[in-house]
């Protein structure tokens, strides 16, 4: 089976527009801004042998704020740009009680049996309690991106660093170590 770095979109590919002290999603591509050292740790990750699947919740659409075309448009913006695999979205939103809606897991499961992904040797990368609970409950390893969001930190990710680039240094670190 193969391994996996699932990603988070906003606040770990491309800058998040924040308001009162919360990340928001980017509207459209013309908003789209990939963050410092992206591009480099994407491409060190699929190097050294890992799918990179973006997931991330898109509740604008559901709440009537946002297409679904124009979040289409962000991600095929993004994979023009990142060597990503492939990109999951829950368009719903929190009342919708689906099982794809991050904390849920539903969208890394799907992921892993659709690519055939040892969850176990994989890891999640967020910038958010959600991101960082969807992997652990599908038993990934996880790893916070501090944004300095005023919300709620997640107590129990594996590792907590301020960048995709230091994540992927540690991703590959670990994996040398037999992680």
């Amino acid at each position: 089976m193969g391994r996996a770095v699932f990603l988070d979109r906003d606040g770990v590919l491309n800058r998040a527009p924040v308001r009162q002290g919360r990340p928001l999603s980017v509207r459209g591509p013309e908003e789209v801004e990939v963050l410092p050292g992206v591009p480099e740790a994407c491409a060190r990750l699929r190097e050294g042998g890992y799918a990179l699947i973006v997931v991330t919740n898109q509740p604008d659409v559901a709440r009537g704020r946002v297409s679904r075309e124009a979040v289409e448009a962000v991600h095929a913006f993004l994979r023009a740009r990142l060597p990503l695999d492939d990109v999951r979205v829950c368009y719903h939103d929190d009342a919708d009680g689906c099982d794809c809606r991050k904390p849920r897991p539903g969208m890394l499961l799907a992921a892993a049996a659709q690519w055939g992904i040892d969850l176990g040797r994989s890891y999640m990368v967020g910038d958010r309690w959600r991101d960082i609970e969807a992997g652990r409950r599908a038993g990934c390893t996880t790893v916070f991106i501090d944004r300095g969001y005023d919300e709620p930190r997640p107590a129990d990710a594996d590792f907590d660093t301020d960048s995709l680039l230091s994540a992927a240094e540690w991703i590959l670190s670990a994996a040398r170590v037999g992680r």
